[in-house]
């Protein structure tokens, strides 16, 4: 356990202290927990700052990709002084400019499956915020070897989904249940679609709000349910999952 919480800690995290479901006991597991986040840009910037300001311990940002000017439409952890920096130092710049008590590392890789199998060992949740479908198979595989909850969102257009795969529990599906990696989905590219600048904020808080649940242990979380946003009408709808017991991924 980290030290317990400073008077300026109990001042900072006072509106989380007052909610009953999280109170001092809850913050300080929020204060011990670290946490891994694939992707800073879109989604991670929410996700990031979220975390930071809510006082997770230590986080763990993975991106390759530097800042460029078509990132600061939505990308609201980077901004003009950030054009040709690795997103990862970005983000954490911003996120230790917010809460400098918890330790942000910056991870400028992709998020290869060597890199993940080192990485999440040492972690309590996993944040999938990356934006291709191929890293979001290796994200979900990594979580079932390891038996981590992965926090998985995307967003395209105005359309958005986000779920909680929790892979300690055998009966619940993961993301290959949903989404098998033989079945042919096509990568669509913000450069190609466009996305509407509040959409990723949306679905990254939700993912922040969703995280934060695991880690203080309070609430329901959207284990076995898919959230699914229609930005152009603000609607919401949700579907149950069902794990596949001929799943690739979690059935081997």
């Amino acid at each position: 356990m980290l030290a317990l919480m400073t008077d300026d800690d109990l001042l900072r995290y006072a509106r989380h202290l007052m909610l009953d479901e999280i109170g001092v006991d809850g913050q300080q597991r929020l204060l011990d927990a670290s946490v891994l986040v694939v992707g800073a840009g879109g989604l991670g910037s929410p996700v990031g700052l979220y975390l930071a300001s809510a006082g997770v311990g230590r986080i763990t940002l993975v991106d390759h990709d530097t800042v460029s000017l078509t990132n600061l439409q939505r990308q609201i952890a980077h901004d003009m002084t950030s054009l040709g920096q690795l997103k990862v130092e970005s983000a954490a710049a911003r996120m230790a400019a917010l809460n400098p008590q918890v330790q942000v590392r910056a991870l400028p890789r992709r998020a290869d499956a060597a890199l993940l199998d080192e990485e999440l060992p040492a972690v309590d949740v996993v944040i999938d915020c990356c934006d291709n479908f191929a890293t979001r198979h290796l994200v979900n595989a990594a979580c079932v070897r390891h038996g981590k909850p992965l926090v998985s969102g995307a967003a395209i257009g105005f359309d958005g989904q986000v779920s909680v795969y929790e892979s300690r529990a055998r009966q619940h599906p993961c993301y290959a249940c949903l989404f098998p990696p033989e079945s042919g989905f096509e990568d669509v590219a913000c450069s190609t679609m466009g996305v509407f600048a509040p959409l990723v904020g949306i679905i990254g808080s939700v993912q922040a709000a969703e995280a934060l649940k695991l880690l203080a242990g309070i609430g329901e979380p959207l284990t076995g349910r898919l959230l699914m946003l229609d930005g152009r009408r603000m609607q919401w709808s949700e579907i149950a999952m069902q794990r596949d017991p001929a799943c690739p991924v979690c059935a081997a």
